[in-house]
């Protein structure tokens, strides 16, 4: 069905970026209106296609009228639409949380001038990633959301952060041009980069050529998504960055990775030979980024590796490649965003409050400032996976696919993530006893700058209580994952159904190829 509303979300955030960019200084506070009517009006529009994906089926578009495979399509399903609520709603949030913070700051001009540029445009490359039905515009969305985030991460110009974009750019192109490769030898192979139709020729090819196609688009996808071994980048890159960027960063760019394994495992090669590789690597991933955690004294640091760590659940699903497991890879992937964009966006209310994320020098943080307390407490409970929040759902989910599989290396997997569980809880219970109980640690005054941090600009930070705009909108974001579990019986039947769809593969095909 050739559906409008489908682009928009591409050429909303764009055409707000070069507004942005063409009023430069002037009416700083309607520009600032502009960028959070267009976030809101991509997540109104993607409920939109929530509804009509489920009600008629996958929605396409066909630019200038052509059919495919001529066209560049843009196609949603049900998975497409939901992740991209899912991420609409965090982007949004992060966006206020980021102008409260430089308002807060008293910094009228480096975030605007550069930071809602670059992030309009980061949010319409994770867009046109999730809606690509063409691997060769999967690959455009992808580098327009790496070149926007290349700006972000070294925001400020400080030296720690110029180190770690420098590694987040190399790390950047090498799986670029492994993606490249990649789209390359599938157009040498087949003829088509259109999805569907790749979907139709690859069985018609050798098995020992689909297997290097299949391995060359899952190391790139594994590079973005951090799935161990391709993952040891991501817990240098992320902590340096202001906690508006380090967020979407942790919670929504290592999904669309993830996003793009479940497409090519389940739309390209459904039931082939790797599998049992994606089984190691989600039990390696879980164990190493967890023990990786472990060992952390930074709160930043170890939320990086927890993000590390649970990528693994996400891989476990996929590995299964049964309705079961690639429904809770769903779930998991939608409850993840939400409660690591909350959980580094309250890390950056206790670095404003506590003068530093180190839990060498925090402590007492809970009598202190009680609401930053609460806010990292909950997010922190439902990554756990305590029940009932979505977290304890997700994983429950997952350990049901893994024991109705009934192999010996799904059994192994449950055990792992069992295990990787109960380390987060421990792992969580020690960063609240060292960081908000206790004894007070070295925590500054109010109103005293904060020596070594810098804000969105490299500006120094002054020691605060949590503002406002940038507690209301973490709060915003713990209802939201809470609404993941009063809404668990409609969203399951949802991901179920999109679940379905995506095993099934002919409602897909049917929509770009009728």
């Amino acid at each position: 069905m050739n559906n409008v509303l489908v682009p928009l979300p591409v050429v909303l955030p764009l055409l707000a970026a070069g507004l942005r960019l063409a009023l430069a200084q002037r009416l700083v506070r309607v520009q600032r209106g502009i960028s959070v009517a267009v976030l809101a009006a991509v997540v109104v529009i993607a409920a939109v296609l929530v509804y009509q994906t489920d009600r008629y089926g996958p929605q396409t578009m066909h630019p200038g009228g052509w059919p495919a495979p001529i066209a560049v399509m843009l196609v949603v399903d049900r998975l497409a639409a939901l992740i991209l609520l899912v991420s609409g709603v965090i982007t949004l949030c992060v966006l206020i949380y980021a102008i409260g913070q430089g308002a807060s700051d008293n910094d009228e001009s480096t975030p605007l001038a550069i930071f809602h540029p670059s992030f309009l445009v980061l949010l319409a490359g994770v867009a046109d990633a999730f809606m690509a039905g063409d691997l060769f515009n999967l690959y455009v969305a992808f580098e327009m959301l790496l070149t926007a985030s290349y700006v972000l991460i070294t925001l400020g110009g400080t030296p720690a952060r110029v180190r770690a974009g420098m590694t987040y750019v190399v790390v950047g192109i090498l799986s670029s041009v492994i993606f490249l490769i990649g789209v390359a030898l599938c157009y040498a192979a087949t003829g088509t980069l259109t999805l569907a139709q790749l979907a139709v020729r690859l069985a018609d090819l050798p098995p020992d050529v689909r297997l290097v196609l299949q391995l060359t688009l899952l190391v790139a996808f594994g590079i973005k998504a951090a799935v161990f071994p391709l993952s040891a980048w991501l817990p240098d890159s992320y902590p340096t960055t202001p906690a508006p960027i380090t967020a979407v960063f942790a919670g929504l760019l290592t999904k669309v990775g993830v996003y793009a394994i479940i497409r090519v495992q389940t739309l390209l090669f459904p039931g082939e030979a790797l599998t049992g590789l994606l089984l190691i690597a989600a039990a390696c991933t879980m164990l190493i980024g967890i023990l990786g955690a472990v060992s952390q004294t930074d709160i930043k640091r170890t939320l990086s590796f927890t993000l590390v760590s649970h990528i693994g659940y996400m891989v476990f699903g996929i590995a299964l490649a049964s309705r079961a497991g690639i429904a809770g890879a769903i779930f998991y992937v939608a409850h993840h965003i939400t409660v690591q964009t909350t959980l580094f966006l309250v890390a950056g209310l206790v670095e404003r409050r506590g003068g530093s994320t180190s839990m060498d020098r925090l402590g007492g943080l809970a009598r202190v400032s009680p609401l930053v307390a609460v806010l990292f407490f909950i997010p922190a409970m439902n990554l756990s996976g305590i029940p009932p929040l979505s977290g304890f759902i997700g994983k429950l989910w997952l350990l049901r696919a893994g024991v109705q599989e009934g192999t010996w290396p799904a059994y192994a997997l449950v055990g792992v993530a069992l295990l990787t569980s109960l380390l987060t809880l421990y792992t969580m219970c020690h960063l609240w006893n060292r960081a908000f109980w206790g004894d007070r640690g070295k925590l500054p005054e109010r109103g005293q700058i904060i020596e070594g941090r810098r804000g969105l600009s490299g500006t120094g930070i002054v020691a605060t209580a949590a503002p406002g705009t940038m507690a209301g909108t973490a709060a915003a974001l713990i209802v939201f994952a809470t609404a993941f579990t009063v809404a668990a019986g409609p969203m399951t039947g949802y991901i179920e159904r999109a679940a379905t769809e995506l095993l099934d593969r002919r409602a897909y095909l049917a929509a770009v190829l009728p």
